[in-house]
């Protein structure tokens, strides 16, 4: 029993050191990898070539819309009938649920 136990320690033992070893050789690699990746620039490129004009990739706007807030309000949902797991037919029915102040936004 004494000689299984030593057993049951040394194993232990070794496979704590042999997993601290193998983070400490994964973290020294790691910081020991070549830096080879390029810097970004504070100003983005244009690769469209110089006479291409200012940079703008934002959509131009076809239409101006108006954005309206709406309050909360009560609104109806219909619930479609429904048979459950005890096989029993449930039929449909509308509900009343709470929809939260938003804002709308509409192309005139």
């Amino acid at each position: 029993m004494i000689n299984g136990l030593k057993r049951a320690a040394a194993l232990g033992a070794a496979t704590v050191a042999l997993a601290a070893g193998a983070v400490v050789g994964t973290v020294g690699t790691a910081s020991a990898a070549p830096q080879d990746h390029p810097r970004p620039s504070a100003a983005p490129r244009d690769h469209r070539g110089p006479s291409a004009g200012p940079q703008d990739h934002r959509r131009p706007s076809a239409a101006p819309h108006r954005c309206v807030k709406v309050a909360g309000h009560w609104a109806r949902q219909w619930h479609p009938a429904y048979r459950d797991r005890h096989h029993r037919w449930h039929p449909g029915q509308w509900t009343r649920v709470w929809v939260p102040a938003h804002k709308e936004c509409h192309h005139r």
